[in-house]
């Protein structure tokens, strides 16, 4: 049965991806704008049923690591070492997640995400719930005693920081005078 489960879950990831591949791949050569479900279905060779199975809305597509950004950055906080400070961890996790935005060839999603409304709209509702997913976890951490508001304060600096950097001419050492300032007002919220 596990293998079974296991074989499932491996051809259900393939199609998500395929899925995602191939929507990029068409939005990236005509526009977002001008690119429609049914014709990615069809490319992708799957149902529109399937596609919206793997993706709830066209945007999604675009954002499709959207669910592991959100888990890695609340893993960042309950998976740390017991001992190791709060924002040493959410600094190392924001610095990969920005290196995989700003790696070679993303560029022109970044361009094609700037230039459309729905996108740019999108990607603040996940930021905010990449924030408020990120407070709940800080939060929930009974070695960091913070008031609900410094945690969501905190949380959205985090993320936002992910965006600033990403969009800086040096994003490495931008994550890390953003974090400078983070890791202030952190500690001005302490107990």
């Amino acid at each position: 049965m596990t293998v079974q489960s296991g074989r499932r879950e491996r051809k259900k990831a393939a199609t998500r991806q395929k899925i995602a591949d191939t929507a990029l791949r068409l939005f990236l050569d005509r526009g977002y704008e001008a690119v429609g479900i049914r014709e990615i279905a069809a490319e992708a060779d799957v149902a529109v049923t399937t596609l919206f199975s793997h993706f709830a809305s066209k945007e999604a597509l675009v954002f499709e690591q959207d669910a592991d950004f959100e888990h890695r950055l609340a893993q960042a906080v309950s998976g740390r070492a017991p001992d190791e400070p709060l924002m040493p961890a959410l600094r190392r996790e924001i610095h990969a997640m920005v290196r995989h935005c700003t790696a070679d060839g993303a560029a022109p999603l970044w361009r094609m995400i700037d230039g459309s409304a729905p996108l740019r709209e999108y990607e603040g509702a996940m930021r905010l719930r990449h924030a408020e997913s990120l407070a709940t976890a800080i939060a929930a951490d009974p070695g960091l005693s913070r008031t609900p508001t410094a945690c969501r304060t905190i949380a959205r600096f985090v993320v936002d920081a992910h965006a600033l950097a990403r969009e800086a001419a040096d994003p490495e050492a931008a994550v890390d005078e953003i974090f400078g300032m983070i890791e202030a007002a952190w500690e001005a919220t302490g107990p």
